[in-house]
């Protein structure tokens, strides 16, 4: 690697495209086949333009036609061909086939691989701008019978086809590279693949390692890198702890969704939890089987007072909420009306937001909206469209009152607009609550954990203080 010097740092160079195939063609013990399909042979064409492919290529293919498709690979429910599950056929059809067509007698120290791409480009009405999943099934030893993995799914930016294919060849190149040279760096490899491409050009916004080289890799965490690094807004955990496609997930789904620290979850953020869904499943169009709930974090309560991101704290909330069944949504959207922007991407049916009567005050503060050229009408216009309702849970203040959506103070020029909405049915009271918990925060849990204060325990959901002492999560130390 060539090093730059830039007055007294160092600075490392990217290698060229031609310079990244050419270092894997020369290296004689990589060998493997090509599948892409939507979007040409981009990757494989710069293998073949760099010089001396025909060690590393054992094949190059596209399988356009749906029959013929079908035919090598198998069927697709619903008829549909971007999918995970169709690139995981893929990557092991075509390394099932290079294991049987070529002896290991005579092949012994060839490493293997097969990288495989499904994709859609931007279509000709320009309305879908085309995403689509890639990945690659590899051997780091010859010798390794289980083989590693990396599949990632991409949202294209551009708009023109032509340019969306250019970008997704250099991003196969640099994935390929980066397997090989920058596996024992997950976290480089994760950068790299962005070597000549802007972020403004694509978007990775799902990522997942697996294979005896990533044993220790948390996709979690990865996909935590995928927000600090700018290549996505947004990342999504199911309740097992994998990672998962928000669009796969959200889907024309009634969506619930709570924002929080979370820090840790608590049972006023249950019952919260349960009070509001009790209420959404009973608005008009709202079906049970059609919604999703979401536990949504913002990356800035991540952050720490130094402005980075604690990936241990990360990794305490994110086990707690998983291990009470619900799904995480990580998000780099400060505004409320960020996230249901992000929700209409991948829906239309009726949203509901349960949040902390506190809350409801930054929502209604004008200095959240100055960046927006329509301000805060523009804002309120996308938070509170048609099909859109805050559910709000009381707060206990110090002199033991109340504070919900009747006497809540906000600015006086927002008073007019504040009335509006809740009148017209937008903002609802939590109304069955708990009145025996409203003194629980977890911010003051989280301070007795830390310093090993007792009576923690009975504040926290069934099960959880069990798991924050087994795992030791929150700074908990046996007393």
């Amino acid at each position: 690697m060539e090093i730059t010097l830039k007055g007294d740092a160092k600075i490392e160079s990217i290698p060229s495209l031609k310079d990244k195939a050419l270092r894997i063609n020369l290296n004689e013990n990589i060998y493997g086949t090509f599948a892409e399909i939507g979007a040409g042979q981009e990757t494989v064409r710069q293998f073949f333009r760099a010089g001396g492919a025909s060690g590393t290529i054992a094949k190059a293919m596209s399988a356009y036609d749906k029959a013929f498709s079908d035919a090598i690979y198998g069927t697709e429910k619903e008829n549909r061909y971007v999918t995970e599950d169709r690139l995981k056929k893929m990557l092991s059809h075509e390394v099932r086939l290079i294991e049987n067509r070529l002896s290991r007698d005579e092949y012994p120290n060839k490493m293997f691989f097969s990288y495989a791409n499904t994709v859609a480009t931007i279509d000709f009405a320009k309305r879908f701008k085309g995403h689509g999943w890639v990945g690659i099934r590899y051997q780091i030893d010859s010798e390794q019978e289980e083989y590693n993995e990396i599949t990632l799914h991409i949202r294209f930016k551009e708009t023109d086809a032509r340019l969306q294919q250019e970008t997704l060849g250099k991003l196969g190149t640099n994935l390929i590279y980066g397997a090989y040279y920058k596996y024992n760096q997950p976290k480089k490899l994760l950068r790299y693949l962005y070597d000549h491409i802007d972020k403004d050009q694509l978007e990775i916004d799902t990522i997942n390692f697996s294979g005896p080289d990533f044993k220790d890799v948390d996709n979690r965490l990865m996909s935590l890198q995928l927000l600090k690094n700018g290549m996505t807004d947004a990342v999504m955990f199911s309740p097992d702890g994998n990672n998962v496609l928000p669009a796969r997930v959200l889907y024309k789904k009634n969506i619930l969704a709570f924002r929080g620290s979370f820090r840790p979850v608590t049972k006023v953020n249950m019952d919260m939890y349960e009070r509001s869904y009790d209420m959404f499943l009973k608005e008009n169009k709202v079906q049970k089987e059609k919604t999703q709930v979401i536990f949504e974090i913002t990356l800035s309560n991540l952050r720490t007072s130094g402005g980075e991101i604690d990936e241990q704290d990360f990794m305490d909330r994110a086990r707690l909420l998983c291990s009470l069944g619900q799904t995480v949504l990580i998000s780099n959207f400060q505004e409320y009306y960020k996230l249901v922007e992000y929700f209409n991407l991948y829906t239309k049916k009726r949203m509901g937001l349960a949040m902390g009567i506190n809350n409801l005050i930054d929502v209604f503060d004008e200095k959240y909206y100055r960046h927006l050229s329509g301000g805060v009408l523009e804002a309120f216009g996308k938070l509170f469209y048609k099909d859109m309702k805050v559910y709000l849970y009381p707060m206990l203040n110090e002199n033991n009152t109340l504070t919900t959506s009747d006497n809540l103070k906000v600015h006086p020029r927002m008073k007019e607009l504040y009335k509006y909405f809740k009148y017209n049915g937008k903002m609802v009271d939590i109304i069955d609550y708990d009145p025996e918990i409203l003194n629980i925060f977890s911010r003051k849990v989280f301070k007795m954990i830390s310093t090993g204060e007792p009576g923690w325990e009975e504040m926290l959901p069934e099960g959880v203080s069990e798991l924050i002492k087994d795992q030791k999560l929150f700074g908990y130390e046996v007393q």
